[in-house]
């Protein structure tokens, strides 16, 4: 009798330890995800709010105050032909943010339906497009992004194509993967019995199933186009003088700051690094949620 006791007391004891590890894991992603959602509007509210609010334009130019350091007037400083930095900051936030979100719109909508075409066609179809993307794969995404962004005209519009159409290949993959997967499940195969065509499969079973880890890759794969645009903005392969955006800034003001004008490099890269760990964060605590439900 004891040691039947002895036998089942660790076992309440894993699964009480197991409860109270899954309420700490959800607590830890539901703050994850609430700073990460808190931070990127709050940039938002910055980028799109904030010039209806602030007195100065991006491109005024205050001859008086050329390479002025942040003051009460201009609270970020002014770049060398006079124009305030807060201002251009903001216009050029508008510029990455909205170039990062339609991208990865692009990309996932390329890549999701390259994936489940690939996942729900037949198997000469899935071995011809899965070629095809390992091709695609071992192609350096920067080799491309700068090839194409030297060749073609820059814009808001080009270079939203251009970073969306070269960021969707891991997206295909995983719905591809995830395709299979569901594809083979009873409900699928039941729909499938009662005279279900692959496009309906598709919109109503299988994308519904994949909806949470898509949410959660997109959060990622802004944090990418945001980094890839600003990357391509430093290498002045972006958006093009006088409109700003913030790799563009940063671009200008590392000529500068060997003349101590630091301000022009520093607000720039806190920008970036916040849009950045904002999607990383929304993505990490979303992630962990998802794996939390699954472990339940």
């Amino acid at each position: 009798m004891t040691e039947e006791r002895r036998s089942a007391n660790p076992s309440e004891q894993d699964r009480a330890a197991l409860r109270g590890w899954s309420r700490r894991w959800g607590a830890q992603a539901a703050s994850t995800e609430f700073l990460g959602a808190a931070l990127m509007l709050a940039l938002a509210f910055f980028s799109w709010i904030g010039p209806t609010l602030y007195p100065y334009d991006a491109l005024a130019i205050h001859a008086h105050h050329i390479l002025s350091a942040p003051d009460a007037r201009f609270p970020f400083g002014t770049d060398a032909l006079g124009r305030d930095v807060l201002a251009r900051l903001m216009r050029g936030g508008q510029a990455t943010l909205a170039i990062a979100f339609w991208a990865s719109a692009l990309a996932l909508f390329t890549g999701l339906t390259y994936g489940m075409v690939a996942g729900l066609g037949p198997a000469w179809i899935d071995r011809t497009l899965m070629r095809l993307l390992d091709t695609l794969l071992a192609i350096p995404t920067l080799i491309v992004m700068i090839f194409f962004a030297a060749i073609v005209p820059l814009g808001e519009g080009s270079l939203t194509a251009l970073l969306g159409l070269v960021s969707w290949p891991g997206i295909a993959r995983l719905a591809r993967n995830e395709t299979l997967a569901t594809r083979e499940r009873d409900y699928v195969r039941a729909a499938r019995q009662f005279g279900a065509g692959r496009f309906s499969i598709a919109r109503t079973h299988i994308l519904r199933a994949m909806l949470p880890l898509v949410i959660v890759n997109a959060t990622f794969l802004m944090a990418d186009m945001i980094l890839g645009l600003s990357g391509l903005s430093f290498l002045g392969l972006g958006i093009q003088p006088p409109h700003a955006s913030w790799g563009g800034l940063l671009s200008t003001g590392a000529g500068l700051a060997v003349i101590g004008a630091w301000w022009l490099i520093v607000f720039p890269g806190l920008a970036i690094f916040l849009a950045i760990l904002a999607m990383n964060l929304l993505g990490q605590g979303l992630l962990a949620r998802l794996n939390g439900e699954a472990s339940r």
